[in-house]
């Protein structure tokens, strides 16, 4: 297993780093005030209304970098700073968020695809680490070690695959965030320009995430491979 400490070592130091440089940006950027002094919950109302929607609801949540789009019950859950704010940061997460709901409210396939997932996801993300170290722990018996192995890994595949599907929803809610901001003429030119700055940090931080994901898959593979061809040989 020291592989995978190795990946899971590397992957936690890159993700901190991004992590950490995103922190910084939206603090940064949080100092920003914007010229049309909307708060973070006024920018958010506006785009939903000129996205024909009204069904949604635009809430304050506790906690910082808190914000995200919830489709169970249509509310857009703004923090406290975004949603009192009238900052750049504040205007750029607002936007995204109701990105996601225009994504609901279209019936964005990628959107669609990872709601789906969800439950499968809640059970894998519980389970596949504890199947796959019971695995690995077994291969020196022989016998069924291989195939608790390979149900850990197919479990664990179903996180992969939730991380690689939530990029293009990401990436997209932030491109009609920025696109709405820009046709709307919401904020100005440099303002649009951190806003930017600060959706792409944040959208880089689920790349990190999938790599991380991607790069400890393939590591189990290599191992349930390696035990098979040893297996063959025996």
């Amino acid at each position: 297993m020291i592989g995978y400490y190795l990946i899971a070592g590397i992957m936690f130091i890159v993700g901190m780093l991004v992590s950490n440089k995103l922190k910084s940006k939206m603090t940064e950027y949080s100092q920003v005030g914007l010229s049309n002094r909307l708060t973070g919950k006024e920018i958010a109302e506006k785009m939903l209304k000129d996205n024909g929607i009204y069904d949604v609801q635009v809430v304050s949540t506790p906690g910082f970098l808190s914000d995200h789009y919830n489709p169970e019950n249509k509310t857009v859950n703004l923090s406290p700073d975004v949603y009192e704010g009238r900052s750049v940061t504040s205007s750029a997460v607002a936007a995204h968020e109701c990105g996601h709901a225009v994504q609901h409210a279209t019936q964005y396939s990628m959107l669609q695809m990872r709601s789906k997932m969800v439950p499968a996801v809640k059970i894998g993300s519980t389970l596949s680490q504890w199947v796959i170290l019971a695995g690995v722990g077994m291969m020196g018996f022989g016998g069924g070690n291989q195939t608790i192995l390979l149900v850990g890994i197919l479990l664990f595949s179903i996180t992969t695959i939730f991380s690689l599907v939530t990029l293009p929803v990401e990436y997209d809610a932030s491109n009609r965030a920025l696109a709405w901001l820009e046709n709307g003429q919401i904020l100005q030119p440099d303002e649009h320009n951190m806003a930017e700055d600060a959706l792409k940090w944040a959208a880089r931080t689920y790349v990190v995430a999938a790599i991380s994901s991607v790069a400890t898959l393939l590591y189990y593979i290599l191992i349930f491979m390696n035990r098979s061809n040893n297996d063959d040989r025996n």
